[in-house]
Parts: structure tokens; sequence; C-alpha cells
């Protein structure tokens, strides 16, 4: 595996991707977005598996450099990101990345915020392949019924902020449109992903997800 850093310009100023590239070549490429901590060292081990699994990664820098250090400063440079800026930022990551690596075949996922980002991509962006998103907020309606990329979204059960409610409502949705959208839901909490944070880690429905996001990229990212 190599890492790398991709320039990225765009309306709200410079910033970078960070990039793991896998042994050998892929035209198959995996978006990954951010917690709302920012570009952390969990973020790039992340990174550095999909690039084991065969992926080019690319981690598109959401908050240009910068990483928060404790949840009160994650929790403001995340209401401070537009929903624009980020969704601009991810769609510049993809266009380098199909002039820099050729890559001809996307799929995205983000945890926390970053599934916030990747579902409201998936909506944005006809052309992915496949979506990922982890206990991310829902767009509205009128955003959430564009959506035609196949979505495999995850959820914790113990999660009081993407709780039960908003999984139902993603659901009522994704019937109301027959939106192309499969929900899992863990007896976890929010976070349950991040091995870094053991207050929340849980690493059995990890394991299951991390199993059933290789699928569903496996599938489509042909």
């Amino acid at each position: 595996m190599n890492v790398a850093s991709l320039n990225l310009r765009t309306s709200g100023g410079p910033t970078t991707a960070y990039v793991a590239r896998p042994e050998q070549n892929s035209a198959a490429a995996v978006i990954l977005i951010q917690e709302w901590w920012g570009i952390n060292d969990h973020i790039r081990d992340l990174a550095g598996r999909y690039a084991r699994a065969g992926y080019l990664c690319l981690a598109p820098d959401l908050y240009r450099g910068r990483i928060a250090r404790d949840a009160g400063e994650a929790s403001a440079m995340m209401h401070a990101l537009e929903i624009e800026d980020g969704v601009e930022t991810i769609q510049r990551a993809i266009s380098e990345a199909k002039d820099q690596y050729q890559i001809v075949a996307f799929a995205i996922t983000g945890y926390c915020m970053g599934g916030t980002f990747a579902l409201r991509s998936a909506c944005e962006f006809p052309d992915l392949k496949a979506a990922a998103p982890f206990y991310g907020d829902i767009p509205s309606e009128d955003v959430l019924k564009k959506l035609q990329v196949p979505t495999l979204f995850v959820a914790g059960k113990k999660d009081q902020w993407i709780n039960s409610a908003k999984v139902n409502g993603l659901k009522e949705v994704a019937a109301k449109y027959n939106l192309p959208v499969e929900t899992v839901s863990y007896d976890a909490d929010h976070a349950f992903f991040n091995d870094t944070r053991p207050e929340v880690y849980d690493p059995e429905a990890a394991a299951d997800a991390w199993r059933r996001v290789q699928e569903h990229f496996r599938k489509y990212l042909k």
C-alpha cells in the first residue's frame, strides 16, 4: 500500500485528499468521508483498510487541514461546514481521481458527519456505483427522492442522534419512491465502528458491517 496527498481546488478554498493506493492498480475507488473530528489517524487507517481490500481510497479533507481536539470543537466545526461546500469538495475529489488515477467506478462511504455527506452525495451524483453511509443524517424528502445509487445504510439501535425515527423515515421515503436502499441496524451505539473509541466501539457489529459493505461494493464496483 502507498499513500499520497491529492490537491483539490474548490470555491471555498484549496484542500487536499488523503489517498491510499493498493499494491495493484485499480480502476475502482472508494471515497471515504471523515467523521466530525477531521482527517485523523482513524480515517487514515480506514483508508488503508480499503486499499488493502483492493480499492484506491480517497478521503477528501472537508475541514481543510483542521482536526478537532474535543467533541465541542468537532461539533462547532461540523455545524460551520455548509453542505454545498462539502459536496463540492467530494465532487472535486472524484474529478481529480478520474484524471490522476484513471478511476472509472466510484463508491462512497462515510461515518457520522461523513455518513451525512455520503448519503447526500449519493443523491447528488447518480454516476456513483454504490454508497454505504454509516449513521449519518437523512436529507429532506425532495433531495432523497433523487437517489439512484444502490445504498446500504448502516445504523445503531442505541444511537440517540440517528435514531429509529430517522431510520424509519428513510425507509418510508425509500418505499414511497422505490429507492435502491437497504438498511441494517445493529444493537449498538452511534460511532460503533470507531475502534479508537472503546466507550462506543462494538467489534462484532463493526466486523459484520465491514463484511456487508465489502459485499455491497464488490457487487456494484465491477
